[in-house]
């Protein structure tokens, strides 16, 4: 068990509380498509190379028939990183201790016409403190108004709290959720941000209301297009792209790093992967 001073209690309830409601949202999606398909959860323990215990997390994985597969995870963690890998995280150089807590969720969808997501904030301590992540819609089969639509939400959750955020964050995603071999982006973008340390209440308040605008949108955007046709041609199209997103995850993505080099939950940190896809 590890201790938590006030502000590390309040982000980990917030990430619990943003579970149970998108989790919620989702299984009653499945309820409205006639399926009573629910949430899984694991829980499970951190314990660092020496054997001592770190916090731990909880796995939540649902497979129905809205979402062929959807995972979302909290977890909460602290210790020390290893070896150089301290050097690469923000005021772990000199000091690598850390505490990490957050949720993490990325939705594979059933219907290739209903967008996959990924969505992830989070709070960190190591000298500094800070908070980061976004969210990012990748439709294999792409619609104008889904993505004006998402975007807008996100901008609307940044402009309230600085004109500034969305044009800067929605850039940092574009440049990051791009798979550089391919010479494509991941999706059609969102947000990205990270190192937020300026005004630790404003931070807190501007990372909740990003978990609420996507708790807003996506559950739309599903309803949308879950009932929509779809052949297999579109079903192929779908499975090729979930191969460039497989892609991403475990070649570039810092998360699946930080959680491999941190000792998390192997099966946490890979839910991200598709339940099927394909290549050439």
């Amino acid at each position: 068990m590890i201790e938590l001073d006030p502000q590390q209690q309040r982000a980990r309830s917030w990430f619990e509380s943003l579970r149970d409601s998108i989790c919620a949202e989702f299984e009653a999606i499945e309820g409205e498509a006639g399926s009573d398909a629910r949430f899984h959860y694991t829980p499970w323990d951190r314990v660092d190379a020496a054997g001592a215990q770190g916090g731990g997390g909880v796995r939540g994985v649902m497979k129905g028939q809205v979402f062929e597969k959807v995972g979302v995870n909290v977890s909460t963690v602290g210790g020390a990183f290893e070896g150089d890998f301290a050097k690469s995280i923000h005021g772990a150089g000199e000091d690598p201790s850390f505490f990490a807590t957050g949720i993490s969720l990325v939705a594979h969808m059933a219907n290739p016409h209903v967008p996959a997501v990924h969505m992830n904030t989070r709070f960190l301590t190591t000298t500094k403190r800070w908070f980061g992540g976004g969210a990012d819609l990748n439709p294999p089969i792409p619609y104008a108004e889904d993505t004006e639509a998402f975007h807008a939400r996100l901008k609307a959750a940044c402009d309230a709290h600085d004109p500034a955020h969305y044009p800067r964050f929605k850039e940092w995603a574009d440049e990051y959720f791009y798979i550089p071999h391919r010479k494509v982006h991941r999706g059609v973008g969102g947000i990205f941000y990270d190192h937020l340390e300026n005004d630790w209440e404003a931070d807190f308040a501007f990372t909740q209301d990003v978990g609420r605008a996507f708790l807003d949108i996506f559950p739309a955007l599903v309803r949308r297009r879950m009932n929509m046709p779809f052949t297999d041609a579109d079903k192929a199209r779908q499975l090729e792209w979930r191969g460039r997103y497989a892609e991403f995850n475990l070649i570039y993505d810092r998360g699946t790093l930080f959680g491999l080099k941190t000792g998390g939950n192997i099966d946490a940190i890979l839910m991200s992967l598709p339940p099927v896809a394909t290549w050439d």
